[in-house]
């Protein structure tokens, strides 16, 4: 009998090899995925750390701690932000380019903004007198506020020292004004000569003045605003209002910006400084307010209309719009919140929401950039096609008060007209003075402006009613 045939079976040492290969590279693997997940936990925790620390008390600040640099060393992230308020950016309706300048031994700045006086001459005529007439530029960054004014062609005429309070970091100067008070030296500074106040403050708006120096928290600084909002809440039927204990964060996300961007004017011979909010905030109730004090800035150089001067009130017009009642706050568009590693800060830059549509805005519209954008800018292109309309009407009729001056009318026979004038230019300037050229409340934009039409038109038929005489014959009117 044969013996079966069994052919040679292969090695196993080969294979086993093989297996041991395989263990050896799931073992490798799953050691990468140990070791990058223990990673990750660390990463995750060393973010959630950072979150709970977000700032090293690397300095001690006080109430008297008016230098941004030395708040800087504790914030360096939102400090990064605040320095590039230098920045120059121009869009369709406001900031402003660096235009070269030669400095002088009166004014040494190198780099200024453009000149909104070259850009549309009718507004000397609409300034006829007044020391906007003889210099008014686009506006610039916080970080120029400071020399802007000091050196502005404005200061031909004499300027109070007022003007601090929106032009400086002025908080610890009011108090030591005041030795301590705040209100007082606040009452002491406004009656200075703004050459003499200058000498007393150092820096441009800067952390203190919106922020406590120990817990960070938001608050106002300027005796004038709690003034103001306590007169504001009052004709709304709130007695003895205390912005600082009253109001919320959300609100002074806005508040603390109001401090400054906001119609005003200077009360007395102490030229104290006045928000005129005791009626409310539109434009006709600051308006009825002037009326009734008899106030009024200057009298016009060509017609005699005792007039006013709007100032920036976007914090007014900004109230009647939408974003204001839907509770955006000033900070949410003008510094939105940005991630910087693990930490959510305020961005400090403080600029047109224009230049930062992605943060800015599409937090809360799902739409494209482009889209956001060409939509702002036709609500800015109609309103501005509106007030170059309204400018014309006020142009006009100075031109016609001016011609009935000149032919002889008297004071009697011009109230009409003069009253007019006086209402279409503050209705014009008020939007002409804002900084969003109507988007923060189009509709009450340009409802503003084509009543300052009509009041143009209005004083200009009140002209021509007067009966005719010799002499204004003589002259055509």
């Amino acid at each position: 009998m044969k013996t079966p045939h069994h052919p040679p079976q292969a090695p196993l040492l080969p294979q086993r090899g093989g297996q041991i290969a395989k263990f050896g590279a799931v073992v490798g693997l799953a050691a990468l995925v140990t070791t990058a997940g223990l990673a990750l936990l660390v990463n995750i925790m060393e973010r959630k750390q950072e979150a709970r620390n977000p700032f090293f008390r690397v300095v001690e600040l006080t109430d008297d701690t008016d230098d941004p640099v030395i708040w800087g060393k504790n914030f360096p992230l939102q400090y990064d932000s605040y320095r590039r308020t230098v920045d120059q950016v121009r869009t369709r309706y406001g900031g402003s380019e660096a235009l070269p300048r030669t400095p002088t031994a009166a004014d040494p700045r190198s780099i200024v903004a453009q000149s909104k006086l070259e850009e549309d001459s009718r507004l000397k005529t609409l300034w006829a007198g007044f020391p906007f007439a003889l210099d008014f530029r686009e506006e610039r960054g916080h970080a120029y506020m400071l020399d802007d004014q000091t050196f502005t062609g404005r200061q031909a005429r004499p300027q109070p020292g007022a003007c601090l309070n929106c032009h400086s970091s002025s908080y610890v100067a009011h108090k030591r004004a005041g030795d301590g008070d705040l209100f007082k030296g606040f009452e002491k500074v406004n009656a200075m000569p703004f050459a003499e106040a200058r000498k007393l403050v150092e820096h441009p708006v800067s952390c203190i003045d919106c922020h406590h120096p120990q817990t960070m928290q938001l608050r106002i600084t300027r005796p004038a605003f709690m003034e103001g909002i306590k007169a504001l809440k009052a004709s709304e039927g709130l007695a003895d209002y205390d912005v600082n204990t009253m109001a919320t964060r959300q609100e002074m996300r806005s508040f603390v910006c109001a401090q400054c961007h906001v119609e005003y004017y200077f009360k007395g011979p102490e030229r104290r400084l006045v928000f005129p909010w005791s009626k409310g905030l539109k434009v006709e109730d600051m308006l009825a307010y002037y009326d009734e004090i008899g106030f009024s800035d200057w009298k016009h150089a060509e017609t005699g209309s005792p007039l006013l001067k709007a100032q920036h009130p976007e914090f007014e017009l900004w109230q009647q719009g939408t974003h204001a009642r839907s509770g955006v706050a000033c900070a949410d568009c003008h510094m939105p919140y940005e991630r910087v590693g693990a930490a959510k800060v305020s961005n400090h830059h403080v600029r047109s929401p224009l230049l930062d549509v992605n943060k800015a805005c599409q937090t809360c519209h799902k739409w494209s950039e482009r889209e956001l954008l060409d939509r702002t800018h036709l609500i800015q292109d109609r309103t501005h096609n509106l007030r170059d309309r309204a400018m014309d009407a006020v142009v006009d009729l100075i031109a016609d008060l001016k011609a009935a001056v000149a032919a002889g009318r008297t004071d009697q026979e011009l109230a009409e007209a003069r009253g007019f004038h006086r209402k279409a230019q503050f209705y014009l300037d008020y939007v002409e003075a804002e900084n969003s050229m109507g988007f923060h409340a189009p509709q009450e934009a340009v409802r503003i402006l084509g009543e300052a039409i009509d009041y143009a038109r209005q004083g200009q038929n009140a002209l021509r009613r007067l009966p005719v005489t010799p002499a204004t014959a003589a002259v055509g009117r």
